[in-house]
């Protein structure tokens, strides 16, 4: 077995890239455990292969004494000078105890340890391959679906998983379906690597943005941040580095063309592109659209919460349909908002001028916090 277990771990360095000191250090210790399993597990002993000639030999490791506690641990002295006269009190001499039929075991062992790290090797590989992909798009095809995931083949054969939450609701999947998803986590284990993919996750849509618009790709439009409910609407604000370019009107494109294409991809999701600026008033104006906005009054004893007024008449456009508009656009700045109709105005002042303004910490914990899955 000696010049072929060297041949073979010169390959495996070679074509799967794992070092031959890893292996070697792998097989030394699998030897070791066998050995003491299957002859003598009382006896310290080390395992030592030969990366040259692929011998491998077992050694008794004992270490010299005045007295001996343990037999199969300890030599005395006397004993110790007879081999060498060199020898002192504390050194460690080595007693080759290798088995006659040692090679058998020694080649299954080898077998299984060269098994085991090619396949870690590989899965290795595999991880960092897609660990690269994370938060990245990749077309897959469906491949089946159990009452945990929907599971997706990637290029690569790589299978991933998509949770129910990550699954569309307004989308039905079948198998040998091509689908654009989102790498969402890649996970490292031990059986290999996990990775989950989404077709929820605001990511999507900021990369499909990214693929379909060449100023957000080259940064010259950036997403600032996005608030999404899956298949029904998302709130997308956005800012231009460049004062002569619409950063809203580049995001839709002539006629609606680029818009378009990114909610017919995401099953007819609604898109609201709004402008980003560092006036939180004007952001929060801009993130009611629709609706008309004629005040933003803030909280002073909470910096992260506001009263919109409205309206009249447009009351529940700025609210929408079961809340979705005024909580998109909450996630979409960050703020705690609550709309009120124009015509409560004074009552809205009245009652802010009320608030004490010393509060005990706990209630600075009402307002509205993003969402992780709600940021950019």
């Amino acid at each position: 077995m000696s010049k072929e277990l060297v041949s073979a771990l010169d390959a495996l360095e070679e074509e799967k890239g794992i070092k031959a000191e890893v292996l070697i250090e792998a097989l030394e210790e699998a030897l070791k455990k066998a050995y003491e399993k299957n002859y003598d597990e009382s006896q310290n002993v080390e395992v030592q292969f030969d990366n040259k000639k692929g011998n491998i030999k077992v050694y008794a490791v004992k270490t010299v004494v005045d007295e001996i506690d343990e037999p199969y641990e300890q030599i005395t002295l006397e004993d110790a000078l007879d081999i060498n006269k060199a020898y002192e009190v504390g050194d460690e001499i080595r007693f080759e105890v290798t088995p006659k039929d040692f090679g058998r075991l020694a080649a299954q062992t080898a077998k299984q340890i060269i098994m085991q790290k090619v396949r870690e090797a590989e899965r290795g590989a595999v991880y960092d391959n897609f660990v690269g992909y994370e938060d990245e798009i990749v077309t897959g095809e469906v491949e089946r679906e159990d009452s945990r995931y929907l599971y997706i083949i990637l290029p690569g054969n790589q299978m991933a998983a998509m949770k129910p939450t990550d699954q569309m609701p307004s989308e039905s999947y079948q198998m040998g379906d091509k689908i654009k998803v989102l790498v969402a986590q890649v996970q490292n284990e031990k059986k290999g690597p996990q990775v989950f993919v989404s077709r929820t996750h605001p990511g999507l849509v900021k990369r499909l943005f990214e693929a379909e618009v060449p100023e957000v790709f080259d940064g010259t439009v950036e997403i600032k941040s996005i608030a999404r409910e899956a298949g029904d609407r998302s709130k997308i604000a956005v800012y231009s580095h460049n004062e002569n370019l619409d950063a809203v009107g580049t995001m839709v494109g002539q006629g609606g063309a680029r818009v378009q294409t990114v909610v017919t991809e995401l099953s007819g999701e609604n898109m609201d592109i709004v402008e980003w600026t560092e006036d939180p008033a004007e952001f929060i104006k801009n993130s009611l659209n629709p609706a008309e906005v004629v005040e933003v009054i803030f909280d002073k004893n909470n910096d992260r919460a506001a009263t919109v007024l409205v309206p009249d008449y447009q009351l529940s456009l700025a609210i929408g349909k079961r809340g979705q508009n005024a909580r998109l656009a909450a996630r979409l700045t960050g703020f705690k908002i609550d709309i009120k109709p124009e015509s409560a105005r004074d009552e809205v002042i009245a009652t802010l001028n009320e608030q004490p303004v010393f509060k005990k910490a706990d209630d600075y914990n009402t307002g509205f916090e993003l969402d992780d899955d709600s940021e950019e």
